[in-house]
């Protein structure tokens, strides 16, 4: 678990050496077995009730018990915690949650007999997960969510549609429930986000309806087509999934949050802007960047978050003028440490569109010519060499600011 972190593995040491049970459930353990990049929040399924967790932990919080018994926050990520007290045991949507892993013993445990299909998995293996053996007991929204992210997780071969058909015809008796919470909504979204393959997970829940009851502005997405000219790929919902496979992990195989919701989001402009003007999407970014921050405030995602995701669609056509626009409407936006993010999704975003990446790489050329001559003494941002008395003047600054005057 050392992908964790040092704080989560202290937690469940902890717990575990006072005696008391602890397993990775769910989405831990299978993620832990097969040897992938963990996501920032872990299920812990323990004995311990609710007030040994409060005297262990100092800020043990309460989510609502649609997502766990109680909460804890770390550098980190976030424990989640579910008490047996509470839960009854074999209420999983698909069988594969049964699975865990035995903090004190070290070992997999599985109780439904899932093994063989985890292993077949880990060995690069394509099994076809469908709608059968479907617990009756769990709710229609985390049934939804539990699929999605199975999904977008892991490698299956499965027909999204048929699956969210079947599931869909299973789910036609069961009686209506509240929407998740905001947090239960957040942590959803981000380990789809963080997954390898969220185009899968995204389709699937637009096809479940998902995304009409609870995330409207994604599905309006599907109600907005493109000019074939320049984005054969279709729709701009079909646009925004394919901009995903694009995507490149980090050096241990995980994939960045502020991207991938750049990415999911930077049009959600253009149904707004489609339905007024002359210019059909003229605009869309500046419109996108607010009706995103709402959106993920309404997901409560952190304020410095929202920030950076509306920088990040407000400016996303801006990389594609770099070579050709002066710099003063530039070079504010390019000081930005987010720039390479920005630069990131734009390559992202060709790439979905089958443009061919020539444009990239003339407009990273110009940015890495920023970067140089800012780096340059002797020239200004634009590459032109600095008169003496603007060297000297420059330096004079330098050494006000660095003295604190």
């Amino acid at each position: 678990m050392d992908s964790q972190g040092n704080t989560m593995e202290k937690i469940c040491t902890s717990l575990s050496n006072n005696g008391y049970s602890v397993k990775l459930r769910g989405f831990s353990a299978i993620d832990k077995y097969l040897g992938l990049p963990a996501l920032p929040f872990i299920n812990i399924e323990t004995n311990a009730d609710i007030a040994v967790l409060a005297r262990v932990l100092e800020n043990l919080r309460f989510p609502g018990t649609e997502l766990a018994d109680g909460a804890a926050d770390t550098p980190d990520g976030n424990c989640y915690f579910r008490c047996l007290e509470n839960y009854e045991q074999g209420q999983y949507s698909f069988p594969l949650f049964s699975f865990a892993y035995d903090w004190h013993s070290g070992h997999f445990l599985d109780s439904t007999g899932v093994y063989p299909l985890l292993r077949e998995l880990r060995g690069k293996g394509k099994p076809i997960l469908t709608e059968g053996a479907v617990f009756s007991k769990t709710g229609r929204y985390n049934l939804l969510m539990e699929g999605a992210l199975l999904l977008s997780r892991y490698d299956f071969q499965t027909n999204v549609a048929k699956l969210a058909a079947g599931l869909a015809e299973a789910l036609e008796d069961r009686p209506a429930e509240p929407a998740p919470g905001p947090e239960a909504q957040r942590v959803f979204l981000s380990s789809i986000l963080l997954s390898a393959h969220p185009e899968r997970g995204l389709e699937f829940l637009k096809r479940s309806a998902f995304l009409k009851e609870l995330w409207p502005e994604l599905a309006s997405l599907d109600d907005v087509d493109h000019s074939k000219e320049y984005h054969p790929e279709g729709n701009v919902w079909k646009h925004t999934l394919e901009t995903f496979r694009h995507r490149k992990a980090n050096g241990s195989g995980a994939f960045d949050l502020r991207l991938s919701l750049g990415l999911l989001l930077h049009d959600m402009g253009k149904p707004i802007s489609a339905s007024f003007g002359s210019r059909r999407f003229d605009g869309h970014a500046e419109l996108g960047a607010h009706a995103v921050s709402k959106f993920l405030r309404r997901l409560e995602f952190e304020a410095d978050l929202v920030e950076d995701i509306y920088y990040l669609v407000r400016h996303h056509m801006l990389p594609a003028a770099l070579k050709r626009l002066p710099l003063t409407k530039t070079s504010e936006i390019m000081a930005s440490p987010l720039f390479p993010t920005l630069m990131e999704l734009y390559r992202c975003d060709e790439s979905s569109s089958f443009k061919g990446l020539d444009g990239y790489y003339e407009n990273s050329a110009a940015y890495k010519a920023y970067l140089k001559n800012l780096k340059n003494p002797y020239r200004s941002v634009d590459g032109k060499k600095m008169r003496k008395m603007e060297i000297l003047n420059l330096k004079s600054n330098t050494k006000l600011q660095t003295s604190g005057i």
